[in-house]
């Protein structure tokens, strides 16, 4: 149903009260000390995938992998086989003091038991009525007090600061966080090159291979819930519902993806060389010339060659920068890298001669800088031929 067709409705409808949310949606009313609680639990085994990637890989991620994709390394020592993945949908699009987290998604694993296998379970909290909100709040405090880590996608921007607002706004505590770690700023590295974007959608198409059927498109999340509150229609939200849903089961077959062992990764060679580059600013050099090497193995291309040769540099490895950057130089016109090869070729090969003549070709230098390079080029051949003449 679309935004416009549910405002019209939603206009000519008047107010009565909402159904039994128990009955006509998927959720059962839980009795808790703040209330009743409407809540719906799936469980999915170890064999189910969001698109081509498992969910149950995402329980044996490496947490030290994690944390230096994620550049934070208070992540290094949590449990992945204990992180909580939320997810919100809300009454707007900021996180202001009138928006209302009116559906919570949470997901998390329950490791199971002699009589119950492995599973992601995920927990969805429902705000029946605006002023309902305090069991929900609870159930949420709950869980992220039992958690190792939080996983979100975008939540450091925008579902924790909106959670935050309404345990002020209804006078409750609000749980201590643990470390965070933030999916959309892992993606944003890893995938540079796709030009795809960081919408979770995209993501879910073009690295997990899945694509929603009949998605609500977020922009209408919050009238869909500003119908149901105004026409009691319950089938307003079933999509909501399963669109928050999707979104806390693919954050968790990112987890899997991303916190995989290197050397048995699914990720392809474009992701590969997004991750050499975090890994070297996170400091890991060596990892990261050997993920540089696996991504130009698979294929990488210039962007696999572009990312080793600065590796290299930042290694200390002149010799292979300098043969990768001589590489780049053949086969593409760009100002930067004749820049790193000029210095290169001054500072390491000491060839005033090449280094000038690349100089020569046009740099990414400012005139300034680039006229200064070029005068102490041109001093120290003529210095080396006068020797020679000498």
């Amino acid at each position: 149903m679309r935004m416009d067709a549910i405002l019209a409705r939603t206009r000519a409808e008047p107010s009565r009260s909402p159904p039994r949310v128990d009955v006509d949606l998927p959720f059962f009313v839980e009795h808790t000390d703040a209330g009743p609680l409407h809540v719906r639990t799936v469980r999915h085994g170890g064999e189910h995938r969001i698109g081509r990637i498992p969910l149950a890989p995402a329980r044996r991620a490496s947490a030290e992998l994690l944390a230096l994709l994620a550049l934070d390394p208070s992540l290094a020592a949590c449990d992945p086989a204990r992180a909580l993945y939320l997810d919100t949908e809300t009454t707007g699009l900021g996180p202001g003091a009138g928006t209302v987290a009116f559906l919570v998604g949470l997901a998390w694993f329950d490791l199971g038991d002699g009589a119950r296998p492995p599973a992601l379970v995920v927990e969805q909290l429902l705000v029946r009525r605006l002023g309902e909100e305090a069991p929900v709040l609870a159930r949420v405090a709950e869980r992220v007090r039992a958690a190792s880590m939080l996983v979100t996608f975008n939540g450091k921007s925008f579902d924790l600061p909106v959670l935050r607002t309404r345990f002020v706004m209804g006078r409750m505590e609000p749980p201590p966080e643990p470390p965070h770690l933030d999916l959309v700023h892992v993606a944003r590295r890893l995938h540079k090159d796709r030009a795809i974007g960081t919408r979770l959608g995209a993501l879910e198409r073009e690295v997990l291979g899945f694509v929603r059927e009949d998605d609500v498109p977020s922009g209408e999340v919050s009238a869909c819930y500003l119908h149901f509150l105004r026409s009691g229609d319950p089938r307003a939200l079933l999509g909501v519902v399963d669109h928050n849903a999707w979104d806390v089961e693919s954050m968790a077959a990112l987890v899997g993806l991303y916190g995989e062992p290197l050397d048995g990764t699914q990720l392809e060679a474009g992701d590969l060389v997004g991750v050499a580059r975090t890994l070297k600013r996170a400091g890991e050099k060596e990892l990261a010339q050997s993920v540089a090497d696996e991504a130009i193995a698979r294929g990488a291309g210039h962007a696999g060659t572009r990312a080793r040769a600065d590796i290299a540099k930042a290694r200390g490895d002149k010799a292979r920068a300098l043969a990768d950057f001589e590489e780049l130089a053949s086969s593409i016109d760009d100002p930067t890298v004749r820049l790193e090869l000029a210095k290169l070729y001054e500072h390491h090969a000491k060839d005033a001669a090449r280094a000038l003549a690349v100089c020569l070709e046009g740099t990414s230098e400012v005139d300034a800088a680039s006229l200064r390079r070029r005068a102490r080029l041109e001093k120290k051949l003529a210095k080396q031929q006068g020797r020679l003449l000498g």
